[in-house]
């Protein structure tokens, strides 16, 4: 890269001032590559804040269902007052039954479609960042290669130079 980086600056004060069509074509990888990288960046801070918006409405959701089972609840235990004593302890525990029985339920679909989106975008970065490794190790060989063409172009041209004198 330093070599690079030297021949960019060879070239502009050769060249006139203007950038040659291997600058142009390194500095729009580089621009493609950092554009890569932002939007892979924006599409993992937009993933973890749908994460917190869908967090945010399951806990509304489950303070909703908490107040109007307490509220159901009441209504429930002034009902069994009006009956005997042993009745009323078996209604409120097959009550507290039935409750979390239906707590659980919605939680446990809740996780499962949680779990599985979490596996998907896991496995879709783990993914994108393989082909980012393998066009990056891309970008350097052909950025390599293309260094040892010009040195050689170069070599030749500069042959050439000698033999005319």
């Amino acid at each position: 890269m330093l070599q690079l980086h030297r021949m960019k600056n060879h070239g502009s004060v050769n060249g006139g001032g203007r950038p040659s069509a291997d600058e142009d074509q390194v500095n729009e990888e580089e621009d493609i590559s950092r554009l890569a990288i932002s939007t892979l960046q924006a599409r993992e801070e937009e993933i973890a804040r749908k994460k917190m918006e869908v967090k945010e409405r399951v806990e509304l959701q489950l303070g909703r269902a908490e107040e109007a089972t307490r509220r159901l609840a009441q209504i429930w235990e002034d009902l069994e007052e009006l009956a005997d004593p042993l009745r009323k302890e078996v209604a409120t525990v097959r009550k507290k039954i039935d409750v979390v029985i239906r707590e659980l339920k919605p939680l446990g679909q809740s996780c499962q479609k949680k779990e599985k989106e979490y596996k998907e975008a896991m496995e879709a970065f783990n993914e994108k960042s393989k082909e980012k490794a393998l066009l990056m190790t891309t970008l350097m060989e052909l950025l390599s290669e293309s260094e040892k063409l010009r040195m050689k172009k170069l070599e030749e041209l500069s042959k050439n130079a000698e033999s005319v004198h």
